[in-house]
C-alpha cells in the first residue's frame, strides 16, 4: 500500500542530492526537448519544514513533446496523471522502493506562466530567509495540530497566496533589472 500523504519534516540536505539524481533521469528522457529542469517546492528551500517529496519543474519545448515522452517517464517509474487540475500541465508521481511517494513532476510547455510562478516562489524564499522562516513557522503550527495533508494544504493556502503575490512582483523586478544590465 502506498503512503503518499506524509506530513512535513525538518529540512534534509539529502533532498538536493535526490533532485540531482532525478534531474539526470529526466534530462535523459527529455533530451533536446528539455528547456529547463528545476528543483522547486519546499525541499528546494534550505532550512524550512517540507513534505519529503522532491518537486521537479520541467519546462519543455511543448506539451506535445512531453506527451511523446509519457511512456519513457512511466518506464522510469514516474506515473502520469495528466493535467491533474492545472490546465497546460503534465503531472507525474513516483514512489520509492518502499512504496512511499518520493517525487512529483510539474511539467509545462515553454512560456507557461506556471513556470515563472514556481521559480519566483522558490527564489523569493531563498532570497528572503525571514519570509522562509515565517512560512516554516506556519507549517510548524499546522503540524502541531495535524489533521491530515488536505487540511495542511488548506490551512497554509492564504499564506502561500500572499507569498506568491510578493514573490512574483519581486521576481519580475529582479528580471527587469538583470535585463537592463545586459
Amino acid at each position: 500500500m502506498t503512503r503518499t500523504k506524509r506530513p512535513p519534516e525538518p529540512h534534509d540536505p539529502a533532498w538536493a542530492d535526490a533532485f540531482v539524481a532525478a534531474h539526470e533521469t529526466v534530462a535523459s528522457i527529455l533530451g533536446e526537448d528539455a528547456v529547463g529542469i528545476h528543483h522547486v517546492g519546499s525541499t528546494a528551500i534550505p532550512g524550512i519544514l517540507a513534505k519529503p517529496v522532491i518537486d521537479i519543474l520541467i519546462e519543455a519545448t511543448s506539451l506535445g513533446a512531453l506527451d511523446r515522452k509519457h511512456a519513457a517517464f512511466g518506464r522510469a517509474g514516474f506515473i502520469g496523471k495528466g493535467e491533474k487540475g492545472i490546465e497546460g500541465r503534465r503531472y507525474f508521481m513516483k514512489d520509492n522502493d518502499e512504496g512511499v511517494r518520493s517525487h512529483h513532476i510539474h511539467a509545462f510547455g515553454k512560456g507557461s506562466h506556471h513556470i515563472e510562478r514556481h521559480l519566483a516562489f522558490r527564489d523569493y524564499l531563498i532570497a528572503h530567509p525571514d519570509v522562509a522562516r515565517a512560512y516554516s513557522q506556519v507549517k510548524k503550527r499546522i503540524l502541531a495540530d495535524w489533521r491530515g495533508i488536505d487540511d495542511y494544504i488548506a490551512r497554509k493556502a492564504s499564506f502561500v497566496i500572499e507569498i506568491e503575490r510578493a514573490a512574483l512582483e519581486w521576481y519580475r523586478s529582479v528580471s527587469r533589472a538583470e535585463e537592463e544590465q545586459d
